[in-house]
C-alpha cells in the first residue's frame, strides 16, 4: 500500500477507519495532494472523485443520508474551499454528518501573494459544529496534539445533535512522497452516546401541560423517520386526541385517523372566522424545516398558549414566537414516555375539526386538479401517482416542492429534499449521490432553474441506472410569479423587469444535457404525452439513468396554482354559510 509520508495525513485516515468512516469524495488538487495519495492508496476506502467541488459537497451529502454514516470531502486549497460551502451549510441546518477536510499552505505564505492561497482557518464558522486546524510540525507532541483534535472532531460530528465539522491541514512542499507502509496504530478516543430521559419532575410537568390541553397540535418537521418514532408518536395521539400534522417530508408512517398529511389545504382553508377552531392550546414541535408559510404565519397569528420544541441537542427555536419549554431528548423517547403516562383524553373536536377540514378540501383539490388545464401543478400530481412505492423521492426548491406538498403521499416512500437552506443549488447533485449507492428508484422533481444551475451533478461517474429525473421547464422561475409583493411587478410597465430580473426568462432545453452526461432522453407538452412518457420512465426493463422533460407555460402555472386556493376559499365559505 503507497500512503503519503505526512504523518498527520497518516493519523488521519487511520482515525477514519477506527471510527468506521469509509466513504470519501475526493476533488482533484495537488496541494491536497498527500490526502489524496493515502485515503484512495491504502485501498481500505471507498473513494470517489467529483471535479466541482459545490457538486461535490452536496454529492457528499447524500451519500450521507443514504448511508446514515459521515461522509468524508477532501479538496485542494483557496476556492475550492469556499465551493464546498453551500452544501456544508445544508448539512448544518439538516443534522448531516459531513466531514469537511481542506488542505492549506503553511500559515507563513498566507496573504504573502503566494497562489491559491485564502484565509481557511474557521472558513465556515457559522455554519459548522466545530473545527480546527492540525498542526504544521510533526514532533511527537504535536502529533499527539492533532491525534485528540482529529478524535474530537469525528466524535462531535456523530452526537445526539449531528453535524459537518471541519479539519483544515496545511501541508508543506514536497507533497507527493509515498512510501510503502502500513497505516500507524492510533490512539482512538471514543465517545459515549446517550439516551436521555425526562426526569420525574419534568416528565410531570409535560404530563400537566398536555392534560390540561384541549386542542393538542404536533407538527413534524422534516427528518429521515423511523419506526421507533412512528410507534410512539401514533400511541401518543391516540392517548391524547393530538393533531398530527406532518408534510411528506418528515417521513412519518402513522395511521391517518390521527395525521394530517396535507396541512397545507387545511391552512389555505382558514378564515379569520374560524381561525380559533384550528388554534392550538398546546404546541409540540419537532424535526427541521416546515415547507408551509401559511403554517408559520397561521400560528404567529394565533399563538398557542404552550409550545414544547422537542430536539435532542436542546435547540431553542422559538419559530413561532410562543416557545415556553424546549426538551432536549429524541422525539421517539420524548413521545414513549408520555405515552406510557395517564394522560386524560381531550374531547376530540380538534382532532375532528383538522380531519373534516382535511378531507373537505381534499376533495376540492382532487376536483379542481380534473378540471385544471396542463400544468406544473398537473404534472407534478401525475408524476408523483406514478412514483413507484417503496422508492426514493428527491424534491428540488421554490415551486417544485411546494406543488408536491400539496399532493396525497404515497406510501412507502422515502421523501426528500434540501430544505435546510432551501437553495436551488444542489438538487440534481444531492439526488445523484444518495441514488448512486441506492438499490431503489430513485426519483428528482425539479424546476428548470435548479436543473441547470446545477448540471455539473450529473458530470461524474456514478450516475445510476436506478436514476430518474424530471424536469418541470417553465423557461424561467416561475416561483416569482406566486409571490404576492411581485404581483404587480408583472403588469404591463414592469414586464421587463420582472422577466429579466426575476423570472429570468430563457429558452435552454436539457436534451443536449442528457446526451452530455449519458441519459436517455424523454419529453412531454401535453397530458396525455406527459402519460406515455411516465409509463416509459418507470417500466421494469428501463436500465439506464433516465431525464424526463416536461415542457408547460409559465402564465398558466402560475393562474393554476393560485386559483387552487381561492377555489378552496370560496367553497369553504360557501359550505360555513350554508350550515
Amino acid at each position: 500500500m503507497m500512503i503519503s509520508t505526512k504523518r498527520h495525513v497518516q493519523q488521519l485516515a487511520s482515525l477514519f477507519l477506527s471510527k468506521k468512516i469509509f466513504d470519501i469524495v475526493l476533488c482533484p488538487g495537488s496541494r491536497n495532494g498527500p490526502l489524496i495519495h493515502t485515503l484512495a492508496g491504502c485501498g481500505q476506502f471507498d473513494c470517489r472523485v467529483i471535479v466541482d467541488e459545490r457538486s461535490a459537497g452536496y454529492f457528499a451529502l447524500g451519500l450521507a443520508q443514504a448511508k446514515e454514516n459521515p461522509v468524508v470531502i477532501v479538496c485542494s486549497s483557496g476556492t475550492a474551499t469556499i465551493n464546498f460551502a453551500p452544501a456544508v451549510a445544508e448539512a448544518f441546518y439538516q443534522n448531516i454528518p459531513l466531514i469537511v477536510v481542506t488542505a492549506d499552505r503553511p500559515a507563513y505564505w498566507i496573504d504573502q501573494l503566494e497562489n491559491q492561497c485564502i484565509q481557511q482557518t474557521a472558513l465556515y464558522r457559522n455554519f459548522i459544529k466545530q473545527s480546527c486546524s492540525l498542526p504544521l510540525e510533526e514532533s511527537d507532541c504535536r502529533l499527539w496534539s492533532g491525534a485528540r483534535l482529529i478524535n474530537e472532531i469525528l466524535n462531535t460530528a456523530v452526537s445526539d445533535a449531528p453535524g459537518p465539522v471541519h479539519i483544515n491541514i496545511p501541508l508543506e512542499e514536497p507533497l507527493h512522497r509515498t512510501m510503502d507502509a502500513q497505516l500507524p496504530d492510533v490512539k482512538v478516543i471514543g465517545n459515549a452516546q446517550t439516551r436521555i430521559n425526562l426526569d420525574e419532575k419534568a416528565l410531570a410537568a409535560a404530563a400537566e401541560e398536555i392534560g390540561r390541553a384541549d386542542k393538542i397540535l404536533v407538527l413534524a418537521g422534516q427528518s429521515q423517520g423511523n419506526g421507533e418514532l412512528d410507534s410512539s408518536l401514533a400511541l401518543f395521539a391516540e392517548k391524547t386526541g393530538a393533531v398530527v400534522a406532518a408534510e411528506h417530508l418528515a417521513n412519518l408512517q402513522i395511521p391517518s385517523g390521527c395525521c394530517c398529511a396535507v396541512p397545507e389545504l387545511v391552512l389555505g382553508s382558514i378564515s379569520s372566522g374560524d381561525a380559533a377552531v384550528f388554534q392550538p392550546d398546546l404546541l409540540i414541535t419537532f424535526g427541521r424545516h416546515f415547507v408551509s408559510k401559511r403554517i408559520r404565519q397561521f400560528l404567529r397569528a394565533n399563538k398557542p398558549h404552550e409550545h414544547i420544541h422537542v430536539d435532542a441537542g436542546g435547540g431553542h427555536m422559538d419559530t413561532y414566537q410562543a416557545l415556553t419549554r424546549v426538551c432536549a431528548m429524541s422525539p421517539e423517547l420524548f413521545f414513549g414516555q408520555l405515552a406510557d403516562m395517564q394522560i386524560q383524553k381531550a374531547s376530540g373536536g380538534y382532532a375532528g375539526a383538522w380531519k373534516d377540514r382535511e378531507q373537505e378540501t381534499l376533495q376540492i383539490y382532487k376536483h379542481y386538479l380534473d378540471r385544471a388545464p396542463f400544468s406544473d401543478f398537473t404534472a407534478c400530481a401525475g408524476a408523483l401517482k406514478a412514483v413507484p412505492e417503496d422508492s426514493v423521492l428527491h424534491l428540488g426548491n421554490s415551486s417544485t416542492v411546494r406543488y408536491a406538498v400539496l399532493t396525497p403521499g404515497i406510501k412507502e416512500v422515502t421523501w426528500l429534499g434540501n430544505r435546510g437552506t432551501s437553495g436551488i443549488d444542489g438538487s440534481v447533485s444531492t439526488a445523484v449521490g444518495y441514488a448512486s449507492c441506492s438499490s431503489k428508484i430513485n426519483t428528482l422533481i425539479l424546476g428548470d432553474l435548479s436543473f441547470f444551475y446545477d448540471s455539473n451533478g450529473l458530470w461524474n461517474k456514478y450516475l445510476g441506472k436506478n436514476l430518474r429525473i424530471i424536469l418541470l421547464n417553465n423557461g424561467g422561475g416561475n416561483i416569482f410569479s406566486f409571490v404576492e409583493d411581485l404581483a404587480g411587478c408583472t403588469g404591463e410597465d414592469n414586464q421587463g423587469v420582472f422577466q429579466n430580473y426575476f423570472f429570468a426568462g430563457h429558452s435552454a432545453k436539457a436534451q443536449g444535457f442528457a446526451s452530455t452526461f449519458g441519459l436517455d432522453y424523454l419529453q412531454a407538452g401535453s397530458a396525455s404525452q406527459l402519460d406515455m412518457a411516465l409509463e416509459k420512465l418507470y417500466n421494469p426493463g428501463r436500465i439506464v439513468p433516465t431525464l424526463l422533460e416536461v415542457f408547460t407555460d409559465a402564465r398558466t402555472n402560475t393562474k393554476v396554482f393560485k386559483g387552487l386556493f381561492s377555489e378552496i376559499k370560496k367553497r369553504i365559505t360557501n359550505t360555513e354559510t350554508n350550515k
